[in-house]
């Protein structure tokens, strides 16, 4: 009776972990990774000099690309922000050694809202290079399209979005080849990522792992320590262990 007990509780605990995984692999918001594969290129987009344009136009070097929309109230702004301090702080040039594309993923943004938040960053980030920061919109059909080939899922709530925040690396020839979690990047993370996008190298990052237990605060502008799954990671642990070693550990001898 105790040995089918615990094969049950086993078995239950298995297919636990086989469901959350599975909810992991596809969050309803969230990052879905799709390291290795290529983009669409042949997209249509238009740019903040309100020219059409398509993104095999514009990818000719290593690029970072973000998802924002232009009137979030929350993670946007200060993503773009820790994008163009990084910017500030990494020695390759802007422009040349790679670019900045960054895509309204909101099909009411207009051209002239990705111009004047262009304007509010490149005047302050982006050292006169402002060719080599590229805001764009589009409409809802090709926005899908790039955010479901990056594996960015957002989910609209009245006029506003829920979604993650992270910044994406892209070869030349249009290939995903890491991602960077969160709205501040080391410099040292994000030369990397600009050369292993230059060299068709994709590369996992450690930073997904600690996003699982922090959510963004959005009053106070930071990410907070998510004390629901911390709880729940824990929890999880101890019932493994606590599994683990009552299975492996020795039956106490019977005294004569």
């Amino acid at each position: 009776m105790k040995k089918r007990s615990i094969l049950t509780f086993i078995i239950f605990l298995c297919l636990t972990g086989s469901a959350y995984a599975q909810v992991d692999q596809s969050p309803e918001v969230g990052i879905v990774e799709h390291l290795g594969r290529t983009i669409p290129l042949d997209l249509k987009f238009i740019n903040d000099k309100f020219q059409p344009v398509t993104l095999r136009q514009l990818i000719n070097k290593p690029t970072i690309l973000s998802f924002v929309y232009f009137d979030c109230p929350g993670l946007c702004s200060p993503l773009l922000e820790g994008v163009g301090d990084v910017i500030k702080k990494t020695n390759l040039e802007l422009g040349k050694d790679y670019q900045v594309i960054t895509i309204s993923f909101n099909f009411r943004d207009t051209p002239q809202k990705a111009k004047d938040k262009k304007k509010r960053f490149t005047d302050r980030y982006s050292k006169g290079k402002s060719d080599g920061w590229i805001f764009l919109t589009t409409d809802s059909t090709t926005i899908f399209k790039i955010t479901d080939a990056t594996g960015f899922k957002t989910k609209a709530v009245g006029l506003d979005f829920v979604h993650p925040s992270a910044i994406i690396a892209i070869s030349p020839q249009g290939m995903i080849t890491r991602y960077l979690y969160g709205i501040t990047f080391l410099p040292i993370d994000f030369k990397m990522a600009i050369y292993e996008a230059n060299k068709e190298q994709p590369r996992p990052t450690i930073q997904k792992v600690l996003l699982l237990c922090f959510s963004y605060d959005q009053d106070n502008k930071r990410f907070a320590l998510d004390i629901t799954k911390v709880t729940g990671i824990l929890i999880v642990f101890f019932i493994l262990v606590f599994v683990v070693v009552y299975l492996i550990r020795p039956k106490k001898k019977k005294q004569n």
